[in-house]
């Protein structure tokens, strides 16, 4: 193992190590960021980028919600010290967990405890935007946008860099020592992979049929500190999977989500957005939104596959590229994984880096295992759930995992009445703690004995949390949206 000053300091020499990070993305932001102490690094972006927190074209799912794990957070923050502030600045919540947060869960709700974990919470467009301005200032680092990548320059031995068409429409090759793809859900890396021999990595997909819809709302006055709501689905009922969120976001505004998998999706229908939240296990998320006014029409999107690569299980996976973030695995969104495992994976590029040195023989696949980590965690928690909806396509669990689920159920509704078990499953929810903290010795035997409270009946919202949303009329007549 080589000494990571000594490592940085040949990277910084006379010829310095050059890095290209397709996608500037969460995951290609802070792929940047782990590299730039070793490489002068070049993000290469299809689209032009906004200037401050407003939508790109590639980024659809944007309009819908999206909370910042405290496992993501932290990753981040040891990425870009001070990014957390900078978000809280810019108008983020931190929302302490699960004192900030009302949710049903398959069984039962979660009491407000004090903070055993926590979630950032702002719309997309501003968490990304923090993102750029830091990534940025960085010196050794370059974000071209309106640029197309075209393909991979190399062997399927190693990759050396890559071909790209400029904005003027000339084609150029960026050469580069490590070539990560962090270009998101609609990534062509198995093309290019293919293109260049490389032995195809193998696909596994769970579809649910989720649908989300979304919508913005003006928050109702003296909600600045309301806590998230949510209403989530019993899989272990013979019905679609439907859920309901309501996000505080920057600007006094509610981002809310609904989702339901096949056969119980919402529409982009206005009429209908409020009655499906209240048709789900309980009406909270309607009964709350009734009472603000709408911003916005309905986004809808059915982007929603559960779709892994594992390229880490590749032999003779080449030298000088690697893949983080929706490049590797794609989850349901409804559980909020998909910047935590893409920041988790950022932080161990740098571990690696630091370890070995850019230039150092099976660095990719020691990366792309270790990106393997977390990606396994997120995946085991998002495919256990949904291949158990109806209609649901994939492959069916097995013994084992049906004995976990059964274990996870006891868990859940003993997490309610018990803070050592709403602890640990709070702890691997946010990926801040792997699987096996659910069967630590002390929690299973908590699990065993169950809860210690009864189950609460209604919402844990306070008296004056309830009053100040529900005080406020109804908006009548149809609001202008846009």
């Amino acid at each position: 193992m080589s000494n990571p000053a000594s490592a940085a300091a040949g990277d910084r020499g006379t010829a310095p190590r050059r890095a290209v990070v397709i996608g500037a993305g969460t995951a290609g932001l802070l792929a940047a960021a782990a590299l730039e102490p070793y490489a002068e690094v070049t993000v290469v972006e299809r689209d032009v980028l906004p200037d401050g927190p407003a939508p790109r074209k590639g980024l659809p799912q944007a309009r819908h919600a999206h909370l910042l794990l405290s496992g993501g957070a932290r990753a981040m923050e040891e990425l870009l010290p001070g990014v957390t502030a900078a978000w809280l600045a810019a108008g983020a919540r931190r929302i302490p967990l699960p004192t900030g947060f009302v949710s049903l869960t398959a069984q039962g709700w979660l009491r407000r405890w004090p903070e055993m974990e926590f979630m950032i919470s702002c719309s997309r467009d501003l968490l990304d935007s923090v993102l750029r301005d830091r990534v940025a200032a960085m010196d050794r680092v370059a974000v071209v946008d309106g640029t197309e990548l075209l393909g991979l320059e190399g062997d399927a031995s190693r990759v050396t860099g890559v071909r790209v068409r400029m904005r003027d429409g000339g084609q150029r090759v960026l050469p580069a020592d490590l070539v990560v793809d962090a270009s998101g859900r609609g990534s062509r890396s198995t093309l290019w992979l293919d293109a260049l021999g490389v032995a195809p990595a193998r696909l596994d997909e769970v579809d649910s049929g989720l649908t989300y819809a979304s919508r913005i709302f003006q928050a109702p006055a003296g909600t600045e500190d309301y806590p998230v709501v949510g209403v989530q689905p019993d899989p272990a009922q013979p019905v679609p999977g439907r859920s309901a969120t309501i996000v505080p976001v920057e600007g006094g505004r509610w981002l809310v989500t609904l989702s339901g998998t096949r056969d119980g999706q919402p529409t982009d229908s206005v009429e209908e957005f409020e009655p499906f939240a209240r048709g789900l296990r309980h009406p909270v998320v309607g009964e709350l939104i009734a009472h603000a006014q709408p911003l916005t029409d309905v986004a809808v999107s059915h982007s929603t596959i559960n779709r892994r690569r594992f390229f880490e299980k590749v032999k003779g996976w080449p030298e000088g590229f690697v893949a983080l973030g929706d490049a590797v695995a794609t989850y349901n969104p409804v559980y909020g994984h998909g910047m935590t495992v893409a920041a988790q994976g950022a932080l161990a590029l740098r571990g690696r880096l630091a370890e070995h040195g850019i230039a150092a023989p099976g660095l990719a696949r020691r990366v792309q295992r270790a990106v393997a980590l977390p990606v396994t965690i997120a995946w085991e928690l998002a495919t256990g759930t949904d291949i158990r909806y109806p209609g649901a396509i994939g492959e069916q669990p097995g013994a084992t995992r049906k004995l976990l689920g059964r274990y996870v159920e006891r868990l859940l509704r003993t997490a309610a009445g018990r803070p050592l078990v709403a602890q640990a499953f709070l702890a691997v929810l946010t990926l801040s703690a792997p699987l096996s903290a659910l069967v630590r010795p002390e929690v299973a035997v908590a699990v065993l004995r169950g809860p210690r409270r009864p189950p609460l009946t209604d919402p844990p919202l306070t008296a004056e949390e309830w009053e100040t949303v529900l005080s406020v009329p109804e908006p009548s007549g149809t609001p202008a949206v846009g």
